[in-house]
């Protein structure tokens, strides 16, 4: 039976290692968002690019996630591109498969840890917060990082120090705990349930290999936790795929299924040939010092991820026919995405079918104004009850540029002169179109963002947006009536807003950074700002080639 001081100094000790996990955390985000902001855009592009090659899906999804830090961050990316249409599901899912590699090396640099290189991490910690004062947003993002990589090693000196791990009657309270969770699909769930709840397979590892060395948590009980973690690292693509496309679908349900199948062949191989696993591990590493007990764990996440890439690689083809039987398209998403005015059977008489591309392309404008209002009310109030009509808004449009497009082609051969030059420029106006529906699309994302995040622009800054928002709508219904009616009128004015809108910005973006100096504006909020009032000089951009299509086919201000 514990005494009064022996209860207050356990829960000093349980609140000491909350710290400890709370800053292993805290540096893992700032240290994934950093790199993934740094290399994010890259790391895109990379992954856009690449081709039916399973061995280069492997090696890319490793190294983006090696990058970044995070099989999530990669998993929600893949899910995103193929959600766009820019990548197959037989191109994302080797990159889902060796996403979980990439996140190994987390585990190993925390097993590999010492006096001289946590002291070398703490001044990395305290380097980032100095660069955090500097101007230029690269240090910035630098000290985020350097911050982030510091404050991991701190937590695990935290959750590993005396006042923790080190406690006596915390080394009894976890025996005890684990002495009753010894069974491993007990400890498979504790896993996956510890992984979902931080949304971080590496953070989970990282405080399970701390434990091991300390030695409050035996070995051949952590590789069951580990093993869990793999499948709890799924919730967070699980999550993206809400609202998405059925491949995207698909490539959560891909993830999920690996890493079960992957946890599944370990527990039975693990379960059956505990002790000559352990054995094996230990005679790696022999000695009791904390690396070692540290490494065995590392080593055999390693090599289960790598294992488990390798078994399953083979078997692309039937994850993806398995994802496509369990999800199939919906009926009646394939009735939603049919063009209104437009038929194949309209090619033989290309007038005709001209103008029913016009109609088409009208209710695509008068959509994309829907979708602008929604986004600014979003952007300006944090209102987000309209995020639902403007996705399904986007889709539609989206949808309808594709299949102009292909129509248009279709149309353009043995097109006379004069037809050839309306579907050059509707060609233009397509493509302007789609682009502010992505633009209003982004301007909610960031009314989103910001209210998950509790954010709020200043007051001065919600009026800035206000004003270039209300010109950039002007632009708007000046441009859709010059396209719908294919009257020049107001097209002077249209240049005149378009500058205006061009000045706003500089202007804007400058009292911002003087905000930002004189404490009056948050650097969190800063990104968000910078991006909108961007997005809206873009969206003014595209605006003025809309509108001039009707006397230039590539929308320049000039006739041609």
């Amino acid at each position: 039976m514990l005494t009064g001081s022996e209860i207050l100094q356990l829960l000093q000790s349980l609140i000491w290692l909350l710290a400890g996990v709370g800053v292993f955390i805290v540096g893992m985000n700032f240290m994934s968002d950093a790199l993934e902001k740094s290399a994010g855009s890259g790391m895109k592009r990379m992954l856009e690019k690449i081709s039916n090659n399973r061995l280069s899906g492997v090696g890319i999804g490793a190294g983006v996630t090696a990058i970044i830090q995070s099989s999530s961050a990669t998993s929600v990316m893949v899910i995103g591109l193929v959600n766009a249409g820019v990548m197959t599901l037989m191109q994302a899912t080797p990159i889902i498969m060796d996403a979980n590699i990439g996140t190994t090396i987390t585990g190993v640099l925390v097993a590999l840890k010492n006096d001289y290189f946590n002291m070398l991490m703490y001044l990395f910690a305290f380097a980032g917060v100095m660069m955090g004062f500097f101007k230029s947003e690269k240090i910035k993002l630098a000290g985020l990082l350097c911050s982030g990589l510091g404050l991991i090693f701190v937590g695990l000196n935290v959750m590993s120090s005396e006042q923790a791990f080190g406690n006596p009657l915390v080394e009894m309270l976890f025996t005890n705990i684990f002495k009753t969770i010894n069974f491993p699909l007990l400890l498979i769930f504790v896993g996956v349930i510890f992984t979902a709840l931080i949304q971080s397979s590496s953070a989970a590892t990282g405080v399970v290999i701390t434990m091991v060395g300390t030695g409050v948590l035996p070995l051949e009980l952590a590789l069951f936790i580990i093993l869990g973690a793999n499948i709890g690292t799924c919730v967070t693509a699980l999550l993206a795929c809400v609202g998405a496309n059925a491949n995207s679908k698909r490539v959560a349900l891909i993830h999920f299924t690996f890493n079960v199948i992957g946890t599944a062949l370990f527990t039975a191989l693990i379960w059956i040939f505990k002790e000559p696993a352990v054995n094996l591990l230990v005679s790696l590493f022999p000695g009791d010092d904390p690396m070692s007990l540290q490494m065995r764990v590392s080593v055999f996440h390693v090599v289960f991820n790598v294992t488990t890439t390798l078994l399953l690689l083979p078997f692309t083809k039937w994850l993806v026919k398995y994802s496509s039987l369990v999800i199939k398209d919906k009926k009646a998403d394939e009735e939603i995405r049919t063009l209104k005015y437009v038929d194949d059977r309209l090619l033989s008489t290309p007038p005709i079918a001209l103008m029913q591309v016009k109609k088409e392309m009208d209710y695509m404008l008068s959509l994309v104004e829907q979708n602008m209002n929604l986004s600014f009310e979003a952007m300006e109030t944090g209102s987000l009850a309209c995020g639902e009509r403007i996705r399904s808004n986007e889709a539609i449009i989206d949808f309808t540029n594709g299949a102009l497009t292909k129509f248009l082609i279709k149309l353009s051969v043995g097109a006379s002169q004069s037809d050839e030059r309306v579907i050059g420029s509707y060609f233009h106006v397509l493509n302007d179109l789609e682009r502010i529906g992505d633009h209003a699309e982004n301007f909610y994302e960031i009314g989103e963002e910001m209210f998950g995040k509790k954010l709020e622009f200043s007051e001065k800054a919600r009026t800035d947006i206000q004003k270039m928002s209300e010109s950039v709508l002007k632009m708007l219904a000046i441009s859709k009536e010059a396209f719908e009616t294919l009257r020049k009128d107001g097209l002077s004015e249209l240049v005149v807003l378009e500058n205006t809108v061009d000045d706003m910005k500089k202007d804007l973006i400058a009292s911002h950074f003087s905000r930002l100096a004189e404490g009056h504006c948050t650097l969190e909020v800063s990104p968000y700002y910078s991006s909108a009032i961007s997005g809206l000089e873009r969206v003014a951009d595209h605006l003025v080639n809309v509108g001039y299509s009707i006397v230039n086919p590539i929308g320049s201000e000039k006739e041609n």
